[in-house]
């Protein structure tokens, strides 16, 4: 489960303030498993995390938390205390929304909050291993599922600079910049762009959303080599190659001498950008704006909230 943004900012907009309601840890016998999530407002709700004594529970603490604007994390003993014999607990954390705190979420990849010392791993935009809901000593990290296409762009270089600078503004696309040391950035870089850096780039390869969408324009044809035969190897939604024509001709038989197909090489388009336009960085950047923006998610709120019921 991950943190439906948009489903957040349609309820926000309906009901003013609303608590998320998100099983951060379940143990034992328990109604629902971790990452189920349901949404509470002063005279309804949507979701469910599983009914029955737990669920009533929630509901009326969510409704006075939204009273008194502060998040809380509990913890449930599936007993006597609620009157049910499940034999499990379950750890609850509820979080309070108005269009504001939405609005201030979009500009991250990630919900990370807690109390207490914050963990090493709750960086500002932390890499999930394995999970989409990370929990640990009170302090809980969800990646946020934004209405943009995932896009990640492999290169802080002249031409990966200048994709970011004229996709980012668009904010149809999710971005994600990796290089392999943080001085290959630019300085200031816009708060909705996560930044990736390492020495061995395609470790990330495995994190990345099999729709998202990548471009490769690093500074080394090795690792632009690597980088395809590991995006061929697993799922991706468009892959683009910043290159000449010449060098797509020794890349596309590189890549059959690894095993790739033709057909499987195709997914790659290279050289990326409009000729017509020129080979300036910007140029460059604006021809694979133009491919990109079409294939932006269509909006839509989240089926389990559509058709919205009050409920005690």
């Amino acid at each position: 489960m991950s943190v439906d943004l948009q489903t957040l900012r349609a309820l926000a907009d309906a009901h003013g303030i609303i608590a998320r309601v998100v099983v951060a840890q379940a143990k034992g016998s328990a109604p629902r498993d971790a990452g189920t999530v349901m949404y509470i407002w002063s005279t309804g709700a949507c979701g469910t995390i599983g009914g029955g004594a737990l669920e009533f529970e929630a509901i009326k603490i969510a409704r006075t938390v939204i009273d008194s604007g502060n998040d809380l994390t509990q913890v449930f003993p599936l007993g006597p205390a609620l009157g049910q014999c499940c034999g499990g607990s379950v750890i609850l954390r509820t979080d309070i929304f108005d269009a504001q705190r939405v609005e201030q979420l979009s500009q991250h990849s990630s919900f990370i909050r807690g109390d207490g010392a914050r963990p090493s791993w709750a960086t500002s935009n932390p890499i999930l291993p394995n999970t989409d809901l990370h929990y640990a000593n009170g302090w809980i990290a969800e990646p946020i599922e934004q209405n943009k296409t995932p896009l990640w762009i492999w290169g802080a270089g002249h031409v990966g600079r200048a994709l970011v600078d004229v996709i980012a503004p668009l904010e149809q696309h999710a971005i994600t910049w990796i290089d392999v040391h943080r001085d290959r950035f630019p300085e200031q870089i816009r708060n909705d762009v996560d930044v990736l850096t390492t020495n061995d780039p395609q470790k990330f390869l495995k994190y990345a959303p099999s729709d998202a969408q990548h471009m490769i324009v690093t500074y080394s044809h090795v690792l632009d080599l690597d980088l395809c035969h590991g995006l061929l190897t697993r799922e991706a939604r468009k892959i683009g190659l910043i290159g000449s024509q010449t060098k797509w001709a020794r890349f596309q038989s590189r890549l059959r001498n690894l095993g790739h197909s033709q057909n499987k090489i195709d997914m790659i388009t290279c050289p990326i950008g409009d000729p017509a336009l020129g080979k300036h960085p910007h140029a460059i950047a604006i021809g694979v704006a133009s491919a990109l923006i079409s294939t932006a998610r269509p909006t839509g709120l989240d089926k389990n909230c559509s058709d919205q019921k009050d409920r005690a």
